[in-house]
């Protein structure tokens, strides 16, 4: 959807897919589209501007936002602007121009796969919880109690965790063997 100088869009990304994720920012502000925030499921909103090349990077660090002035100022310090908090990441930009070559907000691969694994704490073990504690034992109850059209449903429910936790299990696991 467009609107003069403002732009949403849809995209959809997966909790291990925040490099893709950081593409697609770079992408769209170099087509003269600067990224403003995402709302709701993925909904971003970008803003007409001068075409540049900008790094975006994205952090998930749950404990750095429980100091987070000190935590935003360690990144500003190193030049990076935060645009906002969203589902436990924190979004931050550079224009590439004042990059020192292959700079990131991570200084080596154990650093992201931690971050990762802080994704997998706060993200995926609430997930499973609703998956065992809620959704599997309706699901058992519903067989049983021949309310099959609301086990139908709670099994496709289900079945789009299961894709879920596996997306995430492959994801996770391509990074710490240092496959893209």
């Amino acid at each position: 959807m467009k609107n003069g100088n403002l732009k949403k869009e849809f995209k959809w990304f997966t909790i291990f897919e925040y490099e893709k994720e950081e593409k697609y920012l770079r992408e769209m502000h170099k087509s003269g589209w600067k990224f403003i925030k995402v709302k709701g499921l993925g909904i971003y909103h970008f803003e007409k501007c001068t075409p540049e090349d900008v790094i975006y990077q994205l952090d998930y660090n749950k404990e750095g936002m429980k100091n987070k002035d000190e935590y935003l100022q360690m990144f500003s310090d190193c030049g990076w602007e935060h645009l906002q908090d969203y589902a436990g990441y924190s979004y931050f930009r550079k224009p590439a121009s004042e990059m020192n070559g292959e700079e990131s907000i991570f200084c080596d691969e154990e650093s992201k796969i931690q971050m990762m694994e802080r994704v997998l704490k706060g993200r995926m073990f609430p997930l499973l919880l609703i998956f065992f504690c809620c959704l599997m034992p309706q699901f058992v109850i519903n067989v049983s109690g021949g309310n099959y059209a609301v086990a139908a449903t709670l099994g496709g429910i289900m079945g789009l965790y299961l894709v879920v936790f596996l997306l995430c299990a492959k994801g996770y696991f391509k990074m710490k063997n240092g496959r893209k």
